[in-house]
């Protein structure tokens, strides 16, 4: 009898390439098949590191006739790799199906973490992480938009959506109707050149992006009800403050150490203000 083979879900970045771990890699080489939400996404990942493996589709058109096919390869001892367009498979997309289908087939699954825009969006907001609530993708029209946020607005989590970016603007506009003055955070194109988050208050937010055309992925977060924005760095006073105690005779590290503690801004901010640019991939003092 041939040993069943298995499924690998593999993380896969959620716009910068380099964001891939060597694990999956490795595991997109040495799989017998790659099953990918959208093959021309897969394919850039796989021409920028020379893997060759096959690649079928599998998305919410598909998998409803793909789903058996893979599970009998897997059964037939073949290793099977799933990847969704970006992130980690099975979040908002049909990757949950192959896993459920598997994990019924006695096959055995595993997960090679990653990239993940979901905790990339939670991080990089500014609100509070835990607890949080993942609700995928908003509903599409406003009426049930709404309802749906009122009814998620009681819960004192943060909340985290997909969206559009067509429909980013009027789903925001729903937030700061339902939820006023509660702080929000917009991610756009999270890891690529063009990243961008706005912070604010709902309707601060809403006003802002009302007029853009935005492009690219967006997530919306939502911080829990009675949770103040978290405060902007005033970057020019955070200066003034490093260059009095530098004069005192401070060194550099302990003004960076005396600032962020005596006005309340997180260190790694005071240490990027102080060094002049975007120093975030280096560990502060």
């Amino acid at each position: 009898m041939t040993d069943p083979g298995r499924l690998l879900v593999c993380a896969t970045p959620i716009g910068n390439l380099g964001d891939v771990t060597m694990r999956v890699l490795d595991a997109l080489r040495e799989a017998d098949v790659i099953a990918a939400e959208d093959t021309r996404v897969t394919a850039r990942l796989l021409g920028r590191y020379d893997i060759r493996t096959p690649v079928v589709r599998y998305d919410a058109h598909t998998a409803v006739g793909r789903t058996p096919q893979l599970t009998e390869r897997m059964l037939a001892g073949e290793v099977v790799a799933l990847v969704s367009d970006a992130g980690t498979p099975g979040l908002s997309d049909p990757g949950e199906e192959l896993v459920t289908a598997a994990i019924e087939a006695g096959v055995e699954v595993d997960v090679l973490p990653g990239a993940s825009s979901v905790l990339t969006a939670l991080v990089i907001s500014g609100a509070p992480t835990m607890p949080f609530y993942f609700g995928g993708f908003l509903p599409r029209k406003s009426g049930e938009r709404r309802r749906l946020l009122e009814s998620l607005g009681k819960l004192a989590v943060t909340l985290v959506f997909f969206e559009s970016p067509r429909r980013a603007a009027s789903a925001l506009a729903d937030v700061a109707a339902v939820m006023p003055a509660r702080f929000v955070a917009v991610a756009r194109e999270l890891t690529k050149i063009h990243q961008e988050v706005i912070r604010g208050t709902s309707g601060e937010v809403a006003g802002a992006l009302s007029a853009r055309d935005l492009k690219g992925e967006v997530a919306i977060v939502i911080g829990p009800p009675g949770r103040d924005a978290p405060r902007a760095v005033d970057e020019v006073a955070v200066r003034q403050a490093l260059d009095e105690l530098v004069s005192a005779g401070a060194t550099r590290s302990d003004a960076i150490r005396q600032v962020a503690k005596e006005m309340g801004f997180p260190r790694n901010e005071v240490y990027r203000i102080a060094h002049g640019g975007d120093d975030r991939g280096v560990t502060p003092p």
